[in-house]
Formats: C-alpha cells, sequence, structure tokens
C-alpha cells in the first residue's frame, strides 16, 4: 500500500518531462524516479499501482485486475526502452536483447481489425480488446511509442535529464536539458556551490 500511495502523490509534484504529451514512451520510462536522498519510486512498483498507472493513460480499464506477472512484464519492458534511450542518447549501438524486447510487444497486437458478425447488423470489422488481452495492447501500444521517437523527427531530441540524481528522459527545447523546474533548480545550484569551493581551493 506504502508503493501505492507513494505513486499517487508524486505525479503532482514531478510534472510530465518535456515531450511526454507527444510519447508515451516518455512516460513510460519516467516511471521509475530517482529522487535526491536515495530515494526511488516505481508507479509500476505493484500490480495495484501498475493498473492505476495504465488507466490514467487509457491503457487498461479501471477495474482490469492487473496480476504482478503483468506489472512484472511491463517493468522488463521498461528497463529495455530505457536501454535504448540510453543507447541513442549516447551513440551506441543497442543491446540485442532490447530491439529483440520492443518487436516483440510490437508485434503482440492485431495489426489489422478482425472480421466480426452481428446476428441484427451483420458482418462488421472491429479490434476488440479482451480483458485477456489488455496487456498485449499495453505493451503494444509502449513499444510503438518507442519506435515512433526513435525513428521520428524528435529523435534528435531526446536526452536524458542533467540533473544528478535524476533518471528521467525528455525531449530537449533550446538549450534546455532538465525534465522539470525543480531539477533545472538544483543543477543551477549544484553548479554555484562547485563554482563556489573551486574559487576557494584557487
Amino acid at each position: 500500500m506504502r508503493a501505492m500511495t507513494e505513486s499517487w502523490t508524486v505525479e503532482p509534484v514531478l510534472p510530465s518531462a518535456p515531450g511526454a504529451e507527444q510519447y508515451l514512451a516518455l512516460d513510460f520510462v519516467n516511471s521509475a524516479i530517482a529522487l535526491p536522498g536515495g530515494q526511488f519510486i516505481d508507479l509500476l512498483g505493484t500490480p495495484e499501482t501498475t493498473n492505476h498507472w495504465l488507466t490514467e493513460r487509457g491503457l487498461a480499464p479501471a477495474g482490469a485486475g492487473v496480476q504482478e506477472m503483468c506489472a512484472t512484464q511491463l517493468r522488463s519492458l521498461r528497463e529495455h526502452v530505457r536501454a535504448l534511450f540510453a543507447a541513442h542518447v549516447a551513440g551506441l549501438s543497442p543491446l540485442p536483447a532490447a530491439l529483440s524486447a520492443v518487436n516483440d510487444a510490437l508485434s503482440r497486437a492485431p495489426t489489422a481489425a478482425l472480421l466480426l458478425w452481428n446476428d441484427k447488423e451483420g458482418p462488421y470489422r472491429a479490434a476488440p480488446c479482451p480483458t485477456n488481452e489488455v496487456l498485449e495492447h499495453a505493451l503494444a501500444a509502449l513499444a510503438a511509442s518507442t519506435a515512433d521517437l526513435l525513428t521520428g523527427p524528435h529523435s534528435g531530441c531526446l536526452t536524458a535529464c542533467d540533473s544528478t540524481p535524476c533518471n528521467r528522459y525528455l525531449l530537449r527545447r533550446g538549450r534546455r536539458h532538465w525534465c522539470s523546474t525543480r531539477c533545472g533548480d538544483r543543477a543551477r545550484a549544484a553548479r554555484a556551490y562547485a563554482r563556489r569551493t573551486q574559487s576557494k581551493v584557487d
């Protein structure tokens, strides 16, 4: 219950990082939050908080009843997406396992609407999402957002927050390299402290 309480109180405190409103993948990797003082909050840490996170983003109905196995799969995909982001930002080749995980998630959702039949209305096309397929559709949506970001026009703007110990990613806008005003203030304060310390040494 503690993790659930933390997740609901931290979301208003930490606004979405720049770009998260365009790319769900950013919101996804940023659901594991490193805070000053060695604190760490995982918004996907329990089945309850995972269901809340998915529901808030339209990826699952409120009563989906997410189980620990589902939360574990989401956390696993999150680490693979984070690895892809880190490789892209650093200009390195990604781990094959991370690419495979995203491609596997992409293949979980049907690519075409199925042919269905209703006795009253006749044949029609639809892509239903039964309760037992909620996880597959959520994974596919998150993987698709990842692929869209890494291959789209904003891929060159992807960067990591430049404020220790923050581990969030964002889309850089101008010279801004921080995911929030709080991180920006902390980074500026750290630089000012370093300058003062250096001047005393000199």
